[in-house]
């Protein structure tokens, strides 16, 4: 077999399974249980802690229509307005569909939201729905809660899990099957040092890759694994230049970067505003839902604001809160403010727009395949199809559980056994590895060339700068040693690639992907997904599908109304 593979020792230890799971958030851990609960042999892998991945940090909640008078139906056409015309409709149907349900399920695994007064869910509201449909945990830690109960369910399950694992490549069998991953586990216990999980079946389910910009929400393990490691793989990735900006982030000021303090959606959803310096509300007349528009809108006329006034941020007001609110609604977010002294109770909060989430990812079909038998892809490494261009709020934890549950019962009905061992050959194209010291070089040259704005110019000498890593990694006397800094860096300047390449190529606005120089939406042109592959020698293949709706997921079965397109 030949593929591409991360430059690393040869595994030292191996254990078997019939699924190994890699990532610990509400997608991971859902397939998980579900997989161990068919009778499975699951293994989770995971970067850091089981509960410290994205998952912990969402604040708004989950979307689902619970409430009276609420329906699919109308959680259905919400999401669709915010995809701006990119979402495939069968894949939100399903979502809506069958979110309820699996909101309930999560509440019996143990899961415990906030009441109302007659002891019902508390429902509230966010931007871009017109209806009370989400529901939440503490106020403001739904995630933190949500983990809680997936990590408890999971030790009191038994299963198997290795903590601070980095996982590095696919393994195929000699058909091309998918034979399990390689993984590198950081420190001493059972496990240490490059190892292999042999399984038929694969869970990708690592998250997203915003640590690619110099200022985001996600934390710190954020770096694009997944969808590194199935490009590698020789799997299709799509939609990736849609990077949801999330509005309001805490500003720490210009230099500040990394992860950054989110102040959530449900803010405004309860009747925050957004204002200049000069206290204007300048949300008036952009949009009919004014603060609660969808993100894209959001994120667009506070750049915008802040670009005509010259000015580094815009302001949040919540003041008519009160105290009281602030400590029972969003304690969370109110403890963050004051640790870097701002007081959200008698002062606005100074936000800005930050890399917050990637609409697309690995390429997959209504029951989470991927284009490599085998393997799957759940969550925010997923580009299912449900987000188009732009995400709705609090879409994202119901479509981990969604699809995660479907991932699961697809395992399960098809069977993971396959005879044979994993065959990685010595033909295998060995990647070279970027020095840990040039990842802020990546996030730099990221944010600002394929940040919120976006120009021809702007995304060309994105893409020059990282063409010049990715040689310079090839340079024998400049690439560097395997190592955990190195691999995460390598990664991002893969995402980063697919990312340029992408947006590059879509010359129109649309959702959360903005261009100066074509600031229009263009659906006679560009109402078409991108798809973007890893060539065999290293180059990105873009094409175009013919229209909105997601081709088949099968490697012979693209429709396109334009040839790959191998580029540097």
């Amino acid at each position: 077999m030949t593929g591409i593979r991360l430059h690393a020792p040869a595994p030292g230890w191996s254990i078997d399974a019939d699924v190994v799971v890699v990532g610990s958030g509400v997608a991971g851990l859902t397939a998980a249980l579900r997989c161990t609960s068919a009778g499975l042999r699951t293994v989770v892998v995971t970067k850091a802690r089981l509960d410290a991945g994205s998952t912990r940090w969402a604040q708004g909640g989950i979307a689902a229509a619970l409430g009276d008078g609420d329906t699919p139906a109308q959680h259905l056409d919400d999401t669709l307005v915010a995809g701006a015309g990119l979402c495939d409709e069968p894949a939100v149907d399903v979502l809506v569909t069958e979110g309820p349900d699996a909101v309930r399920r999560l509440i019996a695994t143990g899961a415990h939201f906030d009441k109302a007064d007659d002891g019902t869910i508390a429902l509230t509201r966010e931007g871009g729905h017109h209806r009370r449909r989400i529901v939440h945990a503490g106020g403001d830690a739904t995630g933190a809660e949500v983990s809680r109960a997936l990590v408890e369910a999971i030790r009191d399950r038994g299963v198997r899990f290795i903590e601070h694992a980095l996982v590095l490549d696919l393994l195929k069998d000699e058909t091309g099957h998918t034979a399990g991953v390689t993984l590198h586990v950081m420190g001493e216990g059972q496990h240490d040092g490059v190892g292999a999980v042999h399984a038929p079946a694969v869970v990708l389910a690592t998250g997203g890759m915003g640590q690619v910009f110099s200022a985001t929400t996600n934390p710190s393990v954020s770096t694009g694994d997944g969808v590194a490691l199935a490009l590698r793989a020789g799997a299709e990735v799509s939609d990736l230049e849609f990077v949801q900006f999330h509005p309001t982030v805490l500003f720490l000021g210009a230099d500040s970067e990394g992860q950054q303090p989110l102040v959530s959606e449900a803010v405004r959803g309860e009747g925050a505003h957004l204002v200049d310096a000069d206290g204007v509300r300048f949300m008036l007349g952009q949009h009919e839902l004014a603060e609660l528009a969808p993100r894209d809108i959001v994120a667009k006329a506070i750049t915008r604001r802040m670009l005509e006034q010259d000015a580094e941020h815009m302001y949040l007001d919540a003041r008519h809160f009160g105290a009281e609110m602030w400590e029972q609604r969003f304690p969370t977010i109110l403890a963050a403010c004051r640790s870097h002294g701002m007081d959200p109770v008698t002062e606005p909060i100074p936000i800005a727009p930050a890399a917050h989430y990637a609409s697309g990812g690995v390429r997959t079909d209504l029951h989470g395949r991927t284009t490599v038998p085998g393997l799957y892809a759940c969550g925010e490494v997923a580009c299912t199809g449900v987000h188009g261009a732009n995400r709705l709020a609090s879409n994202s934890l119901l479509e981990g559980l969604v699809f995660a549950e479907r991932i699961a019962a697809d395992i399960t009905a098809h069977g993971p056994h396959r005879e044979g061992r994993p065959a990685v050959a010595d033909t295998s194209t060995v990647l070279s590895l970027l020095a840990p010291e040039t990842r802020r070089e990546v996030q730099r040259t990221m944010t600002a060339g394929a940040g919120v704005l976006r120009s021809a110019e702007s995304l060309a000498g994105a893409a020059e700068a990282l063409e010049v890593l990715r040689r310079g990694a090839e340079d024998e006397r400049k690439a560097a040693e395997p190592g955990v800094d190195s691999w995460e860096t390598t990664n991002l300047l893969c995402v980063a690639r697919v990312l340029v390449a992408a947006a590059r190529e879509r010359a129109e606005t649309r959702g959360c992907h903005w261009r100066e120089d074509f600031p229009d939406r263009d659906d006679a042109a560009w109402r078409r997904h991108l798809v973007v592959r890893l060539t065999p020698d290293r180059r990105l293949a873009v094409h175009r599908t013919t229209g909105a709706d997601f081709p088949p997921v099968t490697p012979d079965a693209v429709t396109v109304d334009a040839p790959w397109e191998p580029q540097s």
